[in-house]
């Protein structure tokens, strides 16, 4: 069993934590498990990585039934399209992309089929980038408002993917920027908005320091993919 990128990314976890005095036990590690198969991710479960988030509809519920015997926390991560809601209600325990009202209807349907409260985190474009999904900053407080209005839906945070920087340290104003949004949105509706999903890889830690407590990592876990 080879536990040692596992290890690794909990060490700069918590270096992380420690340089922006947070305690480790408020960031969750997210293992991105787009591609990776099944049996790989017993491997790290074993290693004790119980929380993985897929990007994919199909490939994730592949995996679900594969792994349907171990108590996995998993996520939804990626862009969910609204016909594909039913497939995944009841096996997610948090949506981190909701970014539009048509999806946020979805859900609510569904979740009230089911009769059980859906925790999501709105997806924001904080880089104001046409190739990405995520609500725009300008329209965010009153997106957020309107999604309130479904009661089997609960927004928990936030979640961002900035631009892509060479450098981590760039990418830093963009963490800020989310983090501050929820704590002025959180004032300011009068919810509580915990969760700031916000890292991968290649800047989990920055993003760490400006307040993340969900880092989705990738190919620093499991390696590059294709």
């Amino acid at each position: 069993m080879r536990c040692e990128s596992l290890e690794l990314v909990k060490e700069k976890i918590l270096r992380a934590c420690e340089r922006s005095g947070r305690s480790v036990s408020d960031v969750k590690l997210l293992g991105a498990s787009k591609t990776v198969p099944a049996e790989r991710l017993r491997e790290f479960y074993e290693c004790g990585l119980h929380v993985f988030g897929e990007n994919r509809v199909q490939e994730f519920l592949k995996k679900y039934e594969e792994l349907e015997s171990f108590d996995i926390e998993w996520h939804f991560i990626g862009r969910l399209q609204s016909n594909k809601v039913k497939y995944i209600i009841d096996k997610v325990v948090l949506i981190h992309s909701l970014d539009r009202e048509s999806l946020a209807k979805e859900i609510q349907k569904r979740a009230e089929r089911l009769g059980r409260v859906q925790e999501v985190l709105v997806e924001v474009n904080v880089g104001n980038e046409e190739s990405k999904g995520g609500v725009k900053t300008e329209q965010l407080e009153e997106f957020i408002s309107r999604v309130l209005e479904l009661k089997n839906l609960k927004v928990i945070g936030l979640m961002c993917i900035p631009p892509y920087m060479e450098n981590p340290e760039d990418v830093r104003p963009f963490f800020g920027r989310l983090r501050d949004l929820r704590d002025k949105l959180g004032t300011r509706l009068g919810i509580p908005l915990g969760e700031l999903s916000m890292g991968m890889s290649h800047d989990f830690e920055v993003a760490i320091e400006e307040g993340a407590t969900i880092v989705r990592v990738g190919s620093l876990l499991f390696g590059e993919r294709g």
